[in-house]
C-alpha cells in the first residue's frame, strides 16, 4: 500500500508492508458545490444592499498562510459594492497579515489570484507594529487593550473574507479571527497570544465553547460593531482537500462564520475509536508548511490519538526555513531554559514576546511524545533550533517500525482533526 502526504506544491509517497497495521484518516467525501462561481455570486447577491449609504469599504483578506480561493470571489463581492453605490476608489482590499511579513510583488498576485482586483481596486497590507496606522478601540472586560487598523476602523462597511478550517489556538481560522489578531496592532496580539490563553486546555483546535481566546475575539468583534453602529459582514469558505469549493456563505460575522463551521465540523473532525504507536502526518503543503512556525500546527492536532510512549512523524518542507528572527530567539531560549523553564517565564508575562506562542504550543506535543520531523528546506543551525529529532527518510522511519506497531496516517495533516471515541 502506498500513500501520498501533502508536502510543499507537491507529495511524497510512502509505502507500507502488506503485514502494517495501517489506518489511514482522511475527512469524509465532502459535497462539492457544482457551479463555484454560481455559488459564491448567489452567496455575495446581498453585499449591495448593505452598501446602500455607505461611501466607503474595507475588504480583510487573509494572508499567504491561507489557501483561500480569492480568485473565486473578490471581483463577484466587489461588483456588489460597486452596484450598492460604493465608488470603487473608495473600496480597500486590506492584507490582514497579523504579524507576518508583507504580501508584495508575486506573493500578492498569487494572494488575490484576479487581475482585474489587482488593477482596479486599491490593496494594501496590514503593518502590525506601525502605530500610527492604529486606533484604539476600548478595553475588553479581561483586560486586553484593543487596537485595529484603522483603515478597517473607519470604513462605513466592513468585510472580512477568509477560509474555515480547524485552528490550533482559536478552535477555528476565519471570521472574528481575520479582524483579530489580523488586523489588531502589535501589542493587542501580543496580549492574545500571552499564556493567558494559550495555556488554557481549551484554547485548542474545533473548540468554540469556552475557549477563551474565541470569547476575547468575539468580545472585539462586538466593541467594533457597537462603535460603528454598524453589522460587520463576513464571506465564508470551506475547501476540501484538493482545494475545492464545498462550501460559501455571506452574512453578518458571527452568524454567518458559525454555519460555516458547522459545515466544516462534519468533514474536519474524524472520530477514532483506537490510539496508535505511530502517527504519521503532513503539515498540510504549501503555503502552510513554508515555514517550521507554521509546520507546527501539523504537531499539535493529531495528539489525541497517539498512544502513551508514541511516536509523531510529520512531513514539512519548510522551503522558507525556521521562520521569523522574533522565532529563532524564541527557540533558542527553549533549548537554553528547557521546557518547565520556558513555561515558567511566560507564564509571568502579560505580553508575550512576538512570536513565541508557536514554541509554546510546540512544547504541547514534545511533552506528550516523540517528535519527528522530515524537511528538505531546514538546514544547519535551523534543525537545531527546531529542538526536535530531524529525520532524513521517511520511509526508512516507517520500514524500521516493528510491524506489530499501529500506524494511523493523516495525509492532509492538520486540515483533519483526529478524535479519539470510545463509543
Amino acid at each position: 500500500m502506498k500513500v501520498s502526504l501533502l508536502y510543499g506544491k507537491r507529495t511524497i509517497d510512502v509505502a507500507f508492508s502488506a503485514h502494517a497495521q495501517v489506518s489511514i484518516i482522511r475527512k469524509p467525501q465532502m459535497p462539492l458545490l457544482q457551479d463555484s462561481q454560481a455559488a459564491v455570486d448567489q452567496a455575495v447577491a446581498s453585499a449591495s444592499m448593505f452598501a446602500h449609504g455607505c461611501k466607503s469599504a474595507c475588504i480583510l483578506v487573509c494572508d499567504v498562510t491561507r489557501p483561500v480561493p480569492n480568485g473565486l470571489f473578490l471581483r463577484s463581492l466587489i461588483k456588489q459594492l460597486i452596484d450598492g453605490g460604493i465608488d470603487r476608489r473608495s473600496i480597500t482590499c486590506l492584507i490582514a497579515t497579523g504579524l507576518h511579513r508583507p504580501n508584495e510583488a508575486a506573493e500578492l498576485t498569487s494572494v488575490i489570484n484576479d487581475d482585474w482586483v489587482l488593477e482596479h481596486i486599491r490593496i494594501e497590507n496590514h503593518h502590525a507594529r506601525v502605530d500610527a496606522e492604529h486606533a484604539e478601540l476600548g478595553t475588553t472586560q479581561s483586560g486586553t487593550v484593543v487596537k485595529l487598523d484603522r483603515r478597517f476602523m473607519d470604513a462605513d462597511l466592513k468585510i472580512v473574507t477568509g477560509l474555515v478550517e480547524p485552528h490550533f489556538m482559536a478552535g477555528w481560522s476565519g471570521g472574528r479571527k481575520v479582524v483579530a489578531p489580523g488586523v489588531a496592532h502589535a501589542d493587542t496580539i501580543r496580549v492574545l497570544h500571552s499564556a493567558r490563553f494559550i495555556e488554557h486546555p481549551l484554547t485548542r483546535e474545533c473548540v468554540l465553547a469556552g475557549n477563551p481566546l474565541h470569547e476575547e475575539l468575539l468580545e472585539i468583534v462586538e466593541m467594533l460593531r457597537t462603535r460603528s453602529r454598524r453589522d460587520i459582514y463576513a464571506l465564508n469558505t470551506v475547501i476540501d482537500e484538493h482545494r475545492r469549493l464545498g462550501f460559501v456563505n455571506f452574512g453578518e460575522i458571527v452568524a454567518s462564520h458559525n454555519e460555516a463551521v458547522a459545515f466544516a465540523e462534519r468533514f474536519c473532525v474524524v472520530p477514532i475509536r483506537e490510539k496508535f504507536d505511530v502517527v504519521l502526518t503532513s503539515a498540510a503543503g504549501y503555503p502552510l508548511d513554508l515555514t517550521y512556525y507554521q509546520a507546527v500546527k501539523g504537531m499539535v492536532t493529531p495528539l489525541d490519538i497517539l498512544a502513551d510512549e508514541g511516536t509523531l512523524i510529520v512531513a514539512s518542507e519548510c522551503a522558507e526555513g525556521l521562520g521569523s528572527d522574533n522565532f529563532r530567539a524564541s527557540q533558542a531560549k527553549l533549548l537554553a531554559e528547557g521546557p518547565d523553564g520556558f513555561i515558567r517565564r511566560i507564564e509571568q508575562k502579560r505580553f508575550a514576546d512576538i512570536d513565541e506562542w508557536e514554541t509554546e504550543m510546540q512544547l504541547r506535543a514534545t511533552r506528550q511524545t516523540r517528535v519527528q520531523m522530515y524537511s528538505e528546506g531546514l538546514q544547519g543551525e535551523d534543525r537545531r533550533l527546531t529542538g526536535i529529532e530531524m529525520i532524513d527518510s521517511i520511509q526508512a522511519q516507517i520500514d524500521a517500525s516493528a510491524p506489530e506497531r499501529r500506524i494511523a496516517v493523516i495525509p492532509e495533516g492538520p486540515y483533519v482533526v483526529p478524535r479519539f471515541a470510545t463509543s
